[in-house]
């Protein structure tokens, strides 16, 4: 049949049906509309996103041909002079990062970057970040001991006060910031253009001196020396940016340099090992392998109501098809064979999906403009709360989501299609379409096999690092769930029936569910697949909230918490200095502190640095027993104050003070420390699956300690707070290793009678230049961050529980109008309107409770997935599964109570003359 031909069925057949029941109809199209608009948006939200944070990575980082940078976090500026004597490096510019805070015009702590650039070299690299004088300013400004240039978005800041939260969104359109004149202060005022920064642990004034182009997050540039001796890094550099000769190779060069440290006179202090070269746009690739689980997950969550959308539609189309089953009967008697009648069922399922997937995209490109402007490009991951990204709007995504949408509404359509195509026409003419639709064959081992191959889907390994499998294996186990529910309705209830052989209302209702359960079924479907997500991610976000709330019970023993770097990054200068330490543990009330130091190490290039953390993990009664034997190791290395998962492992003898190999260890000159035992650290879980840090490996750390160290993972711990990974050392090792006692963070025990006035004295003592916490304050600012990082997973259940009552209101009023000429018999043979309202009410509620009790164990089984399988493997930490029963069954219950409504209210049309009336047909 020609194409012509189905266009003219559609716009008089299918037009008709349309134009009768457009409300129906309507919200099959407003499922697919919300389920492609979620999931574009969140989509155009996160590329644009990271689109933002890779071009603001690359130029903040001077678009340079290729950076060095230490695997241990800061760099021995002598690596400068071996670069610059590289043949291939036509030039090389130092940089010092620091993460600080800065005073506003309004007196808050602003977040900004302070960089120390050398004038003279960066313009070859990077123009932007030239250091310009204002007019008025000597040339010589740029090599000034406290001369600072900002960039707009500092400016901004320090101008107007406004609240800077690290995006700079005035200093978004590089047009409107170049032409818009920014205040400048009065130079022959010294005060006007003073501004106070805290770098390190002191507050140092600083005079600007004039600007930098860069944009992006605020920054503060100045000459690199002059930051070096402000933040006590004398001798090192964050990073080198290099300019290449043309076809020059960085491989080449990074073996080059190293062979170089090997020759050179500082080769006794300069480790080949610890030096790493990155290339332009590593930045934004670490972080979006960072955050490509997050943005995966939140895609696949936001396809739920895509998913939910696609059993409406089924529901709408199955109760339509079945309404208009002699209408097509008629249409197969005058020439219409089975198959063209089945593509004509597909095509209204098509079309269904094309206006929905349409109107999707319109509705998913404005809340991406919108969420980006007024929350910028963070959904709640916090990932990227520092920017504010434009919208990036990709037709590609676009089409793809339409296509998505197109797609799910045609799946929607194909069984009904399927039921048209195998329809007897003289039968359905005469009436005989409603027969019992007994489940068998292969719909009735179609659902078992689809749960079996979830269940061997859920031990799929990752691919590419995705939980592709899980997903599919979730999928799976909601379609098999659902195909069996007839086959389990039709068992069950012929349980149940004997029971009230004596109540003939009940007993009609029951026996219409069992002897037609595909109906119940279709009725329920679009309940059972949004009721079985929403379980599933109750279940798992308060199994995550659980288990992070132990968690932070463990790793929070203290009372107290001073903290030296309340800006991200600022562990490298921000110390707390050992005469501090000791008077905070001088103090009256104080029963001990405990100093924790934070460093990060770079042991991959293609992945983020993972955190060190050097805190007391053994006691003097630990060590004793480290050396005593293989038991009471045993035990020392399993009672450390850390989430372990699983038995640790003995704590490695420690060498004597008499060993060659701990003076090799405690001497910084020694060139190697190869005889020492191996050193006991504890990796994270993320740590283990991302960098073969498993239980007992061997590692070595290049940049800590001297060349040959070894570690050893003694223990894995649960490390909510770095997805990147993070390793445990005690801090006596710390210390023998580096000869750094410095500490950044430090937990205050406080005695029973410790003073109501504590805190205050701390405070003062602090000078505000510390963060002082307590753990219920660090406990509860956690716990917001979770559920900020959440709250669009409740959007999205939400969303799904309403489509699916939207499917129950829809499939309700099908019936009721498919079977009006039964319900007029009903009443022809003395059934009254009030036995007539309570007959569908309880078809409605028995069949609502059988969906909600099936959607409640499909979502515990998809919980346990996504608990144990999708969880893992996307942020490689594990936790405990915890039901929240009374959550579940308030949940399961309103649908019950809903669904009971809905059919009740639709019962009242059954109820009416029309439907007396409607027994006429039969004659």
């Amino acid at each position: 049949m020609r194409l012509s031909t189905y266009w003219t069925l559609l716009k008089t057949f299918s037009w008709q049906e349309l134009r009768l029941h457009p409300w129906r109809h309507a919200m099959a199209v407003l499922a697919v509309m919300l389920g492609v608009g979620l999931a574009l948006s969140v989509q155009l939200i996160n590329a644009s996103a990271l689109s933002e944070f890779s071009a603001a990575s690359q130029s903040a980082s001077g678009e340079p041909d290729a950076q060095l940078r230490g695997l241990a976090g800061r760099l021995d500026e002598r690596w400068l002079d071996l670069a610059r004597a590289q043949p291939g490096v036509r030039e090389a510019s130092p940089v010092l990062e620091l993460q600080t805070q800065l005073l506003d015009a309004q007196g808050q702590r602003q977040s900004v970057r302070l960089w120390g650039l050398d004038g003279l070299s960066m313009p070859a690299i990077q123009p932007a970040l030239a250091l310009q004088p204002d007019a008025g300013f000597d040339r010589l400004a740029i090599f000034g001991a406290d001369q600072v240039f900002a960039n707009p978005a500092a400016w901004r800041v320090i101008n107007d006060g406004i609240s800077n939260d690290g995006v700079g969104r005035a200093a978004e359109n590089a047009d409107a910031a170049s032409g818009q004149a920014l205040q400048t202060p009065d130079r022959a005022n010294p005060e006007a253009t003073a501004v106070e920064v805290q770098v390190g642990l002191q507050r140092q004034r600083l005079h600007l001196a004039g600007r930098v182009a860069q944009g992006g997050a605020a920054l503060l540039a100045m000459d690199v020396a002059a930051l070096q001796d402000l933040s006590g890094n004398a001798g090192f550099i964050s990073r080198i940016d290099l300019r290449l000769e043309p076809g020059a190779n960085p491989d080449a060069l990074l073996a080059a340099l190293r062979q170089a440290a090997l020759r050179s006179p500082w080769a006794q202090s300069l480790e080949p090992g610890a030096l790493l070269l990155q290339r332009p746009g590593d930045g934004g690739a670490r972080l979006g392998q960072l955050s490509r689980a997050y943005r995966v997950n939140l895609t696949v969550l936001a396809l739920v109501a895509l998913f939910t959308g696609a059993f409406l539609v089924f529901s709408v189309l199955s109760l339509s098809v079945t309404q208009r089953l002699p209408s097509f009967a008629l249409l197969g008697v005058l020439g219409l064979d089975a198959r063209q009648r089945q593509y004509l069922v597909w095509a209204e399922s098509v079309l269904l999906g094309a206006v929905g997937s349409l109107l999707g995209v319109a509705l998913g490109t404005a809340l991406a403009w919108a969420a980006l402007r007024l929350l910028g490009g963070d959904l709640g991951g916090g990932y990227f709360d520092a920017i504010a990204p434009s919208l990036d709007w990709s037709p590609l995504a676009a089409a793809g989501y339409c296509a998505l949408g197109i797609g799910a509404a045609w799946l929607g359509g194909w069984w009904p299609a399927l039921a048209v195509r195998g329809m007897a026409p003289a039968q359905a003419l005469k009436g005989w379409a409603m027969q019992p639709d007994r489940p068998g064959g292969l719909t009735a081992w179609s659902g078992p096999a689809l749960l079996l191959l979830a269940f061997g889907l859920c031990w799929l390994p990752p691919i590419d690092g995705l939980p592709l499998a899980a997903y599919v294996a979730v999928a799976c186990g909601l379609l098999g769930g659902i195909l069996t529910l007839p086959v389990l309705v039709h068992l069950g209830l012929g349980r149940i029936a004997p029971w009230v052989q004596q109540r003939p209302l009940a007993l009609l209702a029951l026996e219409r569910a069992r002897r037609f359960p595909h109906s119940a079924s279709i009725a329920t479907s679009a309940v059972v697949a949004s009721l079985a997500l929403s379980v599933a991610l109750t279940v798992m976000v308060g199994s995550f909230r659980e288990s992070v709330m132990r968690w932070l019970d463990t790793v929070l023993p203290a009372e107290l918490y001073l903290r030296a770097a309340p800006a991200a990054g600022g562990a490298e200068t921000a110390r707390l200095t050992p005469e501090f330490v000791a008077a905070v543990a001088a103090m009256p009330g104080v029963a001990r502190v405990e100093g924790l130091r934070l460093r990060t190490l770079t042991l991959d290039p293609r992945r983020p640095p993972v955190t060190l953390i050097a805190r007391p993990l053994r006691s003097a009664g630990d060590s004793a027993a480290a050396s005593a034997g293989a038991a009471s190791r045993s035990s020392a290395s399993n009672s450390v104050p850390l989430p372990l998962v699983g038995q640790a492992l003995p704590w490695p003898a420690q060498p004597t003070a008499t060993d060659p190999a701990a003076v090799a260890i405690g001497d910084s000159s020694a060139a190697t420390a190869t005889g020492a035992p191996p050193i006991a650290v504890f990796a994270s879980e993320a740590m283990a699956e991302l960098h073969g840090a498993g239980l007992g490996r061997e590692l070595e750390l290049p940049g800590l300690g001297p060349p040959g160290v070894r570690f050893v993972v003694t223990g894995i711990w649960r490390d909510y707070a770095r997805q990147q990974g993070s390793l445990v050392i005690d801090a006596q090792d710390y210390a023998r290793l580096t000869a750094d006692h410095s500490v950044n963070d430090l937990s205050v025990y406080l005695k029973p009678d410790a003073p109501a006035d504590l805190r205050q004295r701390l405070e003062q003592a602090s000078g505000g230049l510390y963060e002082l916490s307590s753990a219920q304050d660090i406990r509860a600012i956690s716990l917001g961050i979770f559920d900020r990082s959440f709250a669009v997973t409740y959007w999205l259940q939400a969303v799904a529980i309403g489509m699916g009552l939207m499917g129950v209101s829809a499939s309700f009023s099908a019936q009721v109008l498919a079977r009006r000429r039964e319900f007029g018999l009903l009443q022809h043979i003395g059934l009254s309107r009030r036995q007539l309202l309570g007959l569908v009410a309880a078809e409605g509620a028995l069949w609502t409770l059988l969906g909600a009790a099936a959607g409640l164990l499909l979502g515990l089984a998809v919980s346990v997935v996504l608990v144990h399988v999708v969880n893992p493997q996307s942020f490689h930490w594990t936790m405990e599964l915890h039901l929240p029963w009374a959550r579940l069954l308030a949940l399961a219950l309103s649908v019950v109570a809903a669904g009971t409504l809905t059919a009740w209210l639709s019962g009242r049309l059954a109820a009416s003359q029309q439907a007396v009336l409607a027994v006429k047909q039969d004659s």
